[in-house]
This record gives structure tokens, sequence and C-alpha cells, in this order.
């Protein structure tokens, strides 16, 4: 009899713990993915781990957990452009981005073979298949010449490996340098890949992500892409061909994978080699209120690789548009996916002057009726010449006119160039809604010059012809980093 009622309480007690098991499983799943944390970013200097040493993510790769961001970056700790030979791919983990604890080895060095010494092994970039449920990360494995030109493809059951190689290959018999990868909404894995024959190649991964099954799209020939989703549309980032040395990066869109596109344009002031650094990958950031995206690049040190800073900065994306905008610092609220910027003009009432002309933005004869154009004329004091900067979000603005109240636009959401700027009632358009990006002497705390994106057209606030005269007309041009579509507020 004693037997069996202790028999009946251990069950019991297994019941009551499987219940409290199943429970707990139910509260961590209804958990926000990431708590509320202000993570702040240096642009550009030190970043070092939570042991104090410099951090090797270089050729980002990236994949979010949980409530964990785990990087993955070749180890350049000691090399030089003269000699990249490969080390390791280390795996890092994060809970908000700004602060990284070094995990392990996610891909060490082999006696020989692809991962060998003196090999190249570069741009660790990972995926999570949930139907095998593993982590599959490719790589550009090359020969110290860059002549072999291969992907490389090694799989863990774990974020942070080890990872098993699994061997490289030319997929589709081409050639492959530079790489990238997607995941869509519907689990589709894609490869990125420089293909120096036939440009850049968007390519669909078979179910298990392991093998490349056809070609999607191809591209004329950029390196470094890094693509995301927002809105039902794809955005595509990718870098020119000028080796170690930056240059300025460009990107598309498009509602298809297979097209059309939009043409390539920069999404950083021309000039400013999108602020001395290339593109390695995004990371999106979905928040409460909203989602942003932070764009991961490097910025090369060619005599120390290992010291190379990391250069990250949130995108701005609307609609066909996306741009980047310098910020000496900038925090970034993981809870609610909002970020704020310190090089972001704060709202008030400014002048904004012509870096070409000296001239102000003006609006024409101080007219306030609908449709009147905007000119550049020299000063006068005059209330016409007098703009309230109000911000609708991060480095997004509306520009008002003091003594019309109507606001700096496109006139009929026109994507053409040479569309001339008028004044009309504010009406939340986003032809109404400009973004600041950061130009002439950016990371300088004075800094007061921008260029002016337009949300709706992607071009940029330019005085016509490059003219010097008064009553030359703004308009609306494609960006060239000339000195006529540089405005400083004042």
């Amino acid at each position: 009899m004693l037997a069996r009622i202790l028999t009946s309480i251990r069950r019991l007690s297994s019941g009551v713990l499987t219940l409290l098991a199943a429970a707990a499983m139910v509260l961590v799943a209804v958990e926000p993915a990431h708590a509320d944390a202000t993570s702040a970013f240096t642009p550009g200097k030190a970043w070092t781990d939570s042991s104090g040493r410099t951090l090797q993510m270089h050729g980002l790769g990236i994949v979010e957990v949980g409530s964990a961001w785990y990087a993955f970056g070749e180890n350049k700790t000691g090399e030089s452009s003269a000699d990249t030979s490969f080390q390791s791919i280390d795996c890092y983990r994060s809970t908000d981005l700004s602060h990284w604890t070094y995990q392990r080895t996610a891909l060490s060095r082999q006696a020989d073979g692809d991962l060998g010494p003196g090999r190249v092994v570069e741009r660790p970039k990972v995926l999570y298949n949930a139907s095998t449920d593993t982590y599959v990360m490719y790589l550009h494995i090359d020969s110290p010449s860059y002549g072999e030109a291969k992907v490389g493809v090694a799989t863990s059951r774990t974020p942070c490996g080890a990872y098993d190689y699994r061997g490289s290959s030319r997929p589709l018999g081409a050639q492959s340098k530079d790489i990238g990868v997607f995941q869509d909404t519907d689990g589709s894995g894609y490869l990125m890949r420089r293909d120096p024959e036939h440009g850049l190649r968007i390519e669909k991964l078979s179910s298990d992500y392991l093998t490349v099954t056809g070609t999607v799209r191809t591209f004329p020939d950029y390196e470094s892409p890094a693509m995301v989703k927002s809105g039902g549309r794809y955005y595509l980032l990718a870098s020119n061909l000028t080796g170690w040395r930056t240059n300025d990066n460009v990107y598309a869109t498009a509602t298809s994978l297979s097209g059309p596109w939009t043409p390539f344009r920069t999404f950083a002031p021309p000039g400013t080699m999108t602020y001395n650094s290339q593109t390695a990958n995004i990371i999106p950031v979905q928040g409460t209120a909203a989602t942003t995206f932070i764009y991961a690049g490097d910025r090369w040190n060619t005599g120390d690789l290992g010291s190379s800073p990391l250069v990250w900065l949130p995108l701005t994306i609307s609609g066909t548009t996306v741009t980047v905008s310098w910020q000496n610092s900038w925090t970034l609220d993981t809870g609610t996916g909002t970020w704020t910027g310190t090089s972001n003009p704060a709202d008030a009432a400014r002048h904004l002057t012509s870096a070409a002309s000296g001239h102000l933005m003006d609006v024409s004869g101080g007219a306030t009726a609908n449709g009147t154009g905007v000119i550049q004329w020299p000063s006068t004091g005059g209330p016409n010449q007098r703009w309230a900067l109000h911000r609708i979000r991060e480095n997004v603005y509306t520009l008002v006119g003091a003594d019309s109240g109507k606001c700096l636009e496109v006139p009929g959401r026109s994507a053409a160039q040479g569309t001339r700027l008028d004044v009309w009632t504010c009406d939340n358009g986003t032809n109404q809604q400009w973004a600041l990006q950061a130009a002439g002497t950016y990371s300088s705390s004075s800094n007061a010059s921008y260029a002016l994106v337009n949300l709706s057209s992607g071009l940029v606030a330019d005085v016509a012809k490059e003219s010097t005269a008064p009553g030359a007309a703004l308009q609306q041009w494609a960006a060239t980093g000339g000195t006529n579509q540089i405005w400083s507020l004042n």
C-alpha cells in the first residue's frame, strides 16, 4: 500500500512539473524578442568585445536568434592587404547590437585544402534553415591570387558552431567572389555573388540552402552585396569595384527579385565614399514602433586589417528611396526600433545657403500662393528666406516657409529630373519630406552642411545648371556631389 501511495505522489509531482515547464515555455514564447534597451554607436571608432579585444567582425554575417544576435566575421588580426591568409571565422553574441561577447571560433583553419594556410576565406554569411534546423554559412573561397573564385559552404546545429565545412564549388559553372545571402519572408534562401564574367547575380538556393538551383537576376558588375525586404519591396546595396579603397556605394529596389529593378544610385552623398566605408551587411531591428535598418560597413585599414573600423549607421528607407546620413554618434532603442542621432539638426527656423553660390533658398517674390517656385537669391532678411525645420522622424524633415507657412515640395510627386521645386500647403506627403544627409566636413561636430534628399523621388534639391546667378530655379536632380546640391543651415 505504501509503495502505491509513493508511486502516486511521484506521478502527481511529475505531472505538476510538466505543467510548470509548459507554462514557462508559453511565457517565454510571448516575451518580446528584445526588451527595451538603448544601444550607443560611434561609427568608425575603436570597438571592442566584453574582454577589451578589437571586434573581428569584418565582412559581417549576422543572424538573429530569439533575443540575441550572433555575428560572424573574418579574424584579420595582424593581417595586411599584402597577406590576408585565413586564420578563422569568429562568432560573437549580443542582446543589444552594441555590446558583444566573443563566443568561439565558428570555422577554424585546417591543415590543408580550402581552409588551409595561405588561403583566402572571406564574407561569412549565415542563414538559419528552419526545415532542417541547421545554420548554413556561405563564404568566398579563393587562392592568394584570387584565381579560384569559388563558394564554400559550412553547416552547424547551433549558431556559433563549430561549423562543419562541406567544400566549395563554382555554382552553375560561374566564378564567384564577394558574396551575400538573403532569406525571403516565405523562407526561401538566396545567394548573391559577384561573377567577374557576368556581373552581380541573385541565385535561388535549394530547400536545404546547400546548393544553388538557378539564377534569378543578373546586374552590372558590383560586389559586396546586401539585401533586405520591407513593405513588399526588395532593397539591394552593393559596392563599386575599387579593391580595398572605398567608393560611393549604390542601391536599387524592386517588388520582385526578377525585376524590374530601379536604376542604381548612391545612398550616401557622392564624394563621401559612403562615409569612407564599404557595404558588409544590413541589419533589420524590428521594434514595437518602427523597424530600423542598420547599414553595416567596413572601413579597411590596409596596413593593419584587424584594426579596420566598423561603420554602422541607420538607413532611411521609404518607397523606392534609400539614404544614409553620417552620425558622430547615435542611439538605438531595440525595444521600439527607433533611433536618435547627434548629427541631425534641431527643429528651428533656418536660412539655407547654397554652397556653390552663397545665395539663400528663397520663395520667389515673397509670394504665398500654392505652386510658387523656389529660387536662390542674395540675403534680404525677408521671411521668404527663412525655413522652419520640423522633424518627422529621425533625420527626415519638412521645410516650412516662414512667410507662406507652406512646405517645400516636389510638385505632383514627380520622379523626373529637372522638376522645379515649389511650396504647397503641407499635407504629410513624402514629396514634402526631406532626408538630411550630412555632407562637407560631415564628421565635424560643427558641421552644418547637408544634402536634401526627397523621400518620394530619391532625388536631391539642386540649383539648376550649377548656376550662381540670383533667381536661378531650384529643381530636383540625381545626386552628383556638386556644391550646387549642398546646403548650409544657419
